[in-house]
């Protein structure tokens, strides 16, 4: 039988490669997306199209009201997304994201008999977000496998973080090996509902970076 596989998937250009990968090495893919109150929901019309195109077997998507605690300029209006580099960890870091989506990821893992999760975490071309890096990674990995029965029971889970150690040109021309359509994602933090980008935020600033590095046609609509 096929190994099942959860993947979070935002319908980003990170997310979309993992699940390229995902798929590439023999999964069934599971793909998960999390409305989290996010201000560019543009993002889970993507992760559809993407679902869809890549045929996965189910996907879910979550609602997870993170606007209601706010403290990011992701999940509250008030606060600007920022059009320049910022010196640490910038405004638009979600409180604990990663940690709740995973979270989740692993409980849909237990219930479908999957042991392995996919997340496209990066620590290279990337804002400084404290949990898209490798030590936290180990320590979810850790967590998963003493706090869920069928961890108890002998099954290891395993997270997959294939993008973790590559700059966003890299990430590219993974995705393009395999074939990946990046017109079909959205990355900007301000996106709006037509899922056309700002073109000036960290994410804009960090895709149209990389498809220069890679020396491919940027494929994103701007506004």
């Amino acid at each position: 039988m096929t190994d099942k596989a959860v993947v979070l998937l935002s319908g980003g250009l990170d997310s979309t490669t993992t699940l390229a990968i995902a798929r590439e090495r023999g999964f069934a893919c599971y793909a998960l997306s999390i409305n989290y109150g996010q201000r560019h929901l543009a993002e889970l019309n993507a992760a559809k199209r993407v679902a869809e195109a890549y045929g996965v077997v189910e996907h879910k998507v979550l609602h997870l009201g993170l606007d209601l605690i706010g403290g990011s300029a992701l999940t509250d209006k008030s606060i600007a997304v920022p059009e320049e580099v910022e010196a640490g960890i910038p405004v638009t870091y979600v409180p604990a994201r990663n940690t709740l989506f995973l979270s989740l990821a692993l409980g849909w893992a237990e219930v479908l008999g999957a042991h392995d999760i996919f997340i496209g975490v990066n620590a290279v071309d990337y804002s400084g977000y404290p949990d898209c890096r490798p030590e936290f990674i180990s320590a979810f990995e850790s967590l998963a496998n003493i706090a869920t029965k069928a961890g108890v029971e002998g099954a290891h889970f395993k997270i997959h973080t294939p993008l973790i150690d590559l700059t966003k040109a890299e990430i590219i021309q993974q995705g393009l090996d395999r074939g990946v359509d990046y017109s079909l994602t959205v990355s900007c933090y301000k996106a709006d509902e037509e899922g056309k980008a700002c073109g000036l935020c960290d994410s804009c600033r960090f895709r149209k970076e990389g498809f220069k590095k890679a020396g491919i046609a940027d494929p994103t609509q701007y506004r």
